[in-house]
């Protein structure tokens, strides 16, 4: 299992300041997942082709199972993530993005402004997390009961979680007749 994890942020792809937001997904994920995986992290710069064109390396050459963004998903004129995972995506999943605004809304009223998408492309599902360190943890916790169904729907793949830190969903046996 690939799973990448990448930052998107101008001033932290120059080194102006230290990436926060990459490490809080990582330490999510090595505190949650228990089946073994291996992280590549990248660290880029905001707008439409950056966040596309390293995306695309990701699914298409890397074969990363799990892409999971930081930042760039607000209302600010720099922030394209939204714009270049529609470019990458073969079906988006709607659902991931409005419960995670949802989830989000409960920490703070300026949730309502995220533009977080979710998709996949070929065998990867890649979900848009915030920017900000604080909420990386709370968005993981709203959504990821999904993520290992949707995994091995998609021929990704099956992950195990912890089930003292999310409970995954399982669905039924189906019965033959």
């Amino acid at each position: 299992m690939l799973i990448a994890v990448v930052t998107i942020s101008d001033r932290a792809s120059r080194g102006q300041y230290e990436d926060l937001s990459g490490p809080a997904v990582e330490a999510w994920l090595r505190e949650t997942v228990v089946t073994p995986f291996e992280i590549v992290r990248r660290t880029i710069p905001d707008g439409v082709e950056p966040v596309r064109d390293t995306l695309l390396a990701l699914c298409d050459e890397e074969h990363a199972d799990l892409i999971l963004t930081t930042g760039g998903t607000g209302p600010a004129p720099r922030d394209e993530t939204p714009e270049a995972m529609r470019e990458v995506v073969t079906r988006e999943l709607p659902g991931f993005g409005e419960q995670l605004r949802r989830a989000s809304l409960e920490q703070t009223p300026t949730a309502i402004l995220s533009r977080q998408l979710a998709g996949t492309r070929g065998k990867t599902l890649l979900i848009n997390l915030p920017g900000k360190p604080g909420s990386i943890r709370f968005s993981l916790d709203a959504v990821f009961a999904a993520v290992p169904y949707c995994l091995d729907l998609i021929g990704a793949g099956w992950i195990d979680t912890d089930p003292a830190r999310v409970r995954a969903f399982r669905p039924a046996p189906s019965s033959s007749s």
